[in-house]
């Protein structure tokens, strides 16, 4: 290869993880805003999750429309089993998450949602049998040390708040580690699959009829676009970087989430929420900068889909 034909592969590449880059950063923002779209809310959760994964399946199922070319019933039917039990645990994550939200603060469930890589390394080392390594041994201890403090600590948040937190990272966790196993699987199709999952089930205990115009409005943004939009900037960012920059840069949304919900609606994280959250980033920032470093995936692999709640 000619020095010029090699320097224009060097710049090439550097753009392309420029482009993943603030792709997964858009992404992180997007999900960002769950919180603060939530609380103005005045509908029940049922409803809330009802509604907000009935404009998440349609936001997806375009996307997967266009994704696959017009393969939509090829594409849901290749996920298979494993396509199943992905949408199943990220149906019992988005459904955790909005209940959360409904019984703790953001701050409490954001920083607690973090933990979840690391829950997935020690579940990928139970399941896969996936070595665990002495800096994800030390990441695990660190995070659980830092949701003992946000729980423990004075003024904390509620008990079934923060059980429904842990029950959101470790479903997340399942499906890190479903998707990491069939990495020849794009679950996309899945996801989707899970929005229905959670129409069915929360359904028939909602009042979709009686939901007003302003929280229509907040429930579509929440759907179609905190689910749907961020799920599109990170399948388009993530094959772009390394899985270990995925990891740190989609912490903006534990850091801007309780942000906006503090500047829009005051409510201020605890010092005990602030500290403990710290030290669970502390916690992931440690498990992502031991990651290896993976080779970028083609456009369109298979593969995690990320925290598509």
């Amino acid at each position: 290869m000619s020095a010029p034909a090699a320097t224009a592969g060097v710049l090439g590449a550097g753009a392309s993880e420029r482009r993943g880059q603030i792709y997964v950063a858009l992404a992180a923002l997007a999900w960002s805003t769950a919180g603060v779209l939530q609380r103005g809310l005045q509908v029940n959760a049922a409803t809330q999750v009802a509604v907000r994964a009935a404009f998440a399946c349609v936001a997806i199922l375009a996307y997967v429309a266009v994704a696959e070319r017009g393969r939509v019933v090829e594409s849901f039917r290749d996920v298979g089993r494993a396509g199943i039990g992905f949408a199943v645990a990220i149906a019992s994550a988005s459904a955790s998450f909005i209940v959360a939200l409904n019984h703790t603060t953001v701050a409490h469930v954001l920083f607690i949602q973090a933990m979840a890589p690391v829950l997935a390394a020690l579940l990928a080392w139970l399941a896969l049998g996936e070595q665990v390594g002495t800096r994800t041994a030390i990441a695990l201890v660190v995070a659980l040390a830092g949701v003992g403090v946000m729980i423990g600590g004075p003024g904390g948040g509620s008990l079934l708040g923060d059980a429904l937190s842990l029950l959101m990272a470790l479903s997340f966790a399942v499906s890190i580690v479903i998707s990491r196993h069939r990495k020849d699987v794009s679950m996309a199709p899945a996801t989707c699959l899970a929005q229905v999952m959670l129409v069915i089930v929360f359904l028939p205990f909602s009042t979709p009829g009686s939901v007003p115009g302003d929280d229509l409005v907040a429930l579509a943004a929440l759907g179609a676009g905190q689910i749907g939009i961020g799920l599109v900037l990170l399948t388009l960012g993530a094959p772009l970087i390394p899985a270990a920059q995925v990891a740190l840069i989609t912490l903006l949304e534990v850091v801007l989430g309780p942000l906006w919900v503090w500047l829009a609606v005051g409510e201020e994280p605890t010092a005990a929420t602030l500290v403990g959250g710290a030290i669970v980033v502390v916690a992931v920032v440690i498990q992502a900068v031991g990651g290896a470093p993976r080779r970028a995936a083609e456009p369109g692999a298979g593969g995690a889909v990320g925290p598509v709640r």
